[in-house]
């Protein structure tokens, strides 16, 4: 099925969101139609590449239409809180992960109540959101929390202190800036079972390129599913800006985002999204101030960011997959 054209590009200078278009097109005219989990069919391709520069606060947010960064940066901010219930979220206007404790709630319960009114009831009704808002131990939980068993002298194990990778790969740049062990891992296998999803987003290694007053913070992201349409725009966002918020941390600049994709797909009822997007020209490019440097990297707040020159052309709204 052939898709629109991308509105011409200058090649001597490509806008940084070409290339997210290029890829988006690539799937869409030549990916695999592939049926998936959620059952509603994808169009896949196996591996895939972005780079994005973050000098100059220059961020990987999407022009061709609106991108709620504030939404994308709430998100991030619970991740580094360790918090796996959806509630805190709810609280303030995020629907990102409504979808799945609806669904585990209709289904255990055989209760039929709309997802407005589950929300509203995570809201209003602490005991109710704690026993129906939990996510399992998903992303900020990994994060700021790995569990550790240590062995008993009697055979047994019991539960250690949990690892802050967070806090840990942040010492690490300090001490040891050429180190290649600057990881933060989502993906364990221990607890996916338990988790609502699997982490898309698995995996970030940071490397420091330059020395001194020179040192630039990159970071790869290996991301094992990807939902180009609707979850890549977040991702982008969340992953650049977790790397400024780092090197903030440790005094350096902020380098360079790559981001790797395993299964980067489209979901075929995004068609209209998709068409739509790939008739639009990318334009203007944003810059993201950090008005402030809080004392650690679990403290910074909504406030603390400010996107200057964005006017993205109009959001594409389109169902996500449960």
């Amino acid at each position: 099925m052939a898709s629109p054209a991308i509105p011409f590009s200058d090649p001597a200078d490509p806008h940084p969101e070409q290339q997210y278009l290029d890829l988006m097109r690539s799937i869409w005219e030549g990916g695999s139609e592939r049926i998936d989990r959620t059952g509603i069919g994808t169009r896949s391709v196996c591996g895939s590449m972005l780079r994005y520069d973050l000098a100059g606060g220059a961020m990987p947010l999407l022009t061709t239409k609106r991108v709620y960064w504030k939404t994308a940066t709430r998100e991030l901010l619970w991740f580094l809180t360790g918090s796996t219930n959806i509630r805190p979220l709810v609280l303030q206007g995020v629907k990102i992960w409504n979808e799945w404790p609806h669904a585990d709630y209709v289904r255990e319960t055989g209760d039929q109540i709309g997802l407005e009114d589950f929300v509203a009831r995570i809201a209003d009704d602490e005991a109710f959101a704690l026993r129906w808002g939990d996510l399992g131990p998903v992303y900020g939980k990994q994060w700021v929390d790995w569990p550790t068993y240590r062995y008993r002298a009697d055979g047994l194990y019991e539960k250690g202190e949990g690892i802050n990778q967070v806090s840990a790969v942040i010492e690490s740049l300090r001490a040891s800036p050429g180190s290649r062990r600057h990881i933060i891992e989502g993906w364990n296998v221990a607890e996916l079972d338990r988790m609502a999803l699997p982490p898309c987003h698995k995996t970030y290694q940071f490397h420091v390129a330059g020395e001194g007053a020179d040192a630039r913070l990159n970071c790869l992201l290996y991301q094992r599913s990807c939902d180009v349409a609707l979850g890549l725009p977040f991702n982008l966002w969340s992953a650049a800006l977790l790397t400024r918020m780092i090197a903030q941390q440790v005094g350096m600049q902020p380098g360079e985002l790559v981001w790797m994709g395993g299964d980067v797909h489209l979901y075929l009822n995004h068609a209209h999204l998709i068409e739509e997007q790939l008739t639009r020209e990318p334009h203007g490019r944003p810059v993201l101030e950090i008005t402030r440097k809080p004392e650690t990297i679990f403290d910074y707040r909504i406030e603390d960011f400010v996107v200057h020159d964005y006017a993205p052309l109009p959001p594409i709204s389109a169902p996500v997959a449960v």
